[in-house]
């Protein structure tokens, strides 16, 4: 029987593994877990959301929504578990986390194809395909292999981890449930008047940091920008970004606040609370003193304060080819973050597109192209476009999709046409592939 290796059990891996498993292939999937852990890592189990909770939007009329209906079509064991262990999070898919973790954890462990292999990779196992999916904290062992074969300087950006806080720290005199525009009560609500906005900014800005070996401000992702970092650009930054009042109403005064801090819902249990847009590289007795400056959160237990740290990525526009395979080794494929795309739900996506591409090389099937009608097809399309000058981390978004035939007014319209033709793509394609 035909046999595939997977290297690395997250978001990526395990969507790669699952697919080729689910295709009739032997699949080994190598975890260093729980022998050895990155330093973002704590849980033993797979798949593990090291950042934040949430997926981000579940509506198909937004990028992401869309990539992730996508998915769902496509079999994605991650969709499937997150959509069993969802939180509330208005027209967010947020995740208890170690629920998720454990349901991906148990679907891959239970899989009759699938043989888990507890050990930290160096070299490339004995198999028909190898993917690697080791993602952006890769181990220095798998990292010098990888770049032994693509023969490329290393590049690199940050990324920063928001705090989580115990929700019985919070304090509800101040702070208040709601969602903008009254779109249920999803999240905790911390309002600021413009004075204590202003006393919160000038803390902020002049808070201790951490010192990160190499650090460059330029390298630091846009999605992932630490908060004091985005303050500093200026003062009215963060009320236009992650702490906009739009659509919010204080119920003690019944008037739109200056600014907002939200907490989104880390776990079934309401135990535990995210800082929405907090990501952070401040020291740790800066974080809780700056942040307990909050309305609400005077008294906040942290339960873990935000991080900093390096991730890596290959330089895929030169190295890959459109189905994620090593130009200079074929049978050797590549997933997830490590490919430059960049979040959770991306990463995953590379992963389904791997194992694709990897049993279409298994079975010797005619070459699979990218279709950037699709959103998993523009992602994988813009990380192996070798006219990139350089590759630049990317978001699921409409514009890296191919344009659509008719033009079309209005931004909810187009999002609606964009969705209706990449779904009907992807679902004759599962229809015909998948299981074929």
């Amino acid at each position: 029987m035909k046999k595939a290796a997977v290297i690395g059990a997250g978001l990526a891996g395990c969507e790669a593994a699952w697919f080729l498993a689910e295709q009739g292939i032997k699949v080994d999937l190598y975890e260093m877990k729980p022998g050895r852990k990155s330093p973002a890592h704590t849980l033993d189990t797979y798949a593990e959301l090291v950042c934040s909770n949430s997926l981000r939007s579940d509506r198909i009329e937004n990028a992401v929504g869309l990539l992730k209906q996508e998915m769902r079509l496509l079999n994605s064991i991650v969709m499937a578990c997150a959509d069993r262990t969802r939180v509330p999070a208005g027209g967010a898919l947020a995740v208890d986390r170690t629920a998720f973790s454990q349901a991906v954890t148990s679907s891959l462990t239970d899989h009759q194809n699938i043989d888990i292999i507890n050990k930290e990779v160096s070299t490339l196992p004995e198999a028909d395909a190898v993917i690697i999916a080791t993602g952006p904290l890769s181990s220095d062992a798998i990292t010098s292999t990888i770049m032994d074969m693509t023969g490329s300087t290393r590049l690199f950006f940050y990324d920063a981890v928001a705090p989580i806080l115990s929700g019985e720290s919070i304090n509800y005199d101040r702070a208040f449930m709601g969602s903008r525009y009254e779109r249920g009560s999803d999240y905790v609500n911390c309002p600021m008047d413009q004075q204590e906005y202003q006393a919160f900014y000038t803390e902020l800005i002049n808070a201790e940091t951490a010192d990160i070996y190499g650090f460059e401000e330029k390298y630091v992702f846009e999605g992932c920008m630490p908060i004091e970092s985005m303050a500093k650009r200026g003062a009215m930054t963060m009320a236009y970004g992650p702490l906009k009042p739009v659509g919010i109403i204080d119920p003690r005064t019944g008037l739109r606040p200056f600014a907002v801090v939200q907490l989104r819902q880390d776990d079934a249990a309401k135990s535990m609370f995210n800082i929405v847009g907090f990501q952070t590289r401040l020291k740790f007795h800066e974080q809780k003193r700056v942040f307990r400056m909050i309305p609400g959160l005077e008294h906040a237990e942290f339960l873990r304060y935000g991080v900093m740290h390096k991730n890596t990525y290959i330089d895929s526009p030169r190295v890959l080819t459109p189905q994620l395979m090593l130009k200079a080794k074929p049978g050797v494929f590549f997933a997830g973050q490590i490919t430059g795309v960049e979040g959770y739900v991306e990463s995953a996506a590379a992963g389904i597109w791997a194992g694709i591409a990897a049993l279409n090389y298994i079975k010797g099937y005619d070459i699979i192209k990218p279709d950037a009608r699709t959103m998993i097809g523009a992602l994988v399309k813009y990380c192996t476009n070798p006219s990139l000058i350089k590759l630049e981390p990317m978001n699921a978004n409409f514009g890296i999709m191919e344009p659509l035939e008719n033009m079309i007014k209005g931004k909810q319209a187009r999002a609606e046409a964009y969705a209706g033709r990449a779904l009907g793509i992807v679902s004759g394609f599962a229809n015909s592939f998948i299981g074929g």
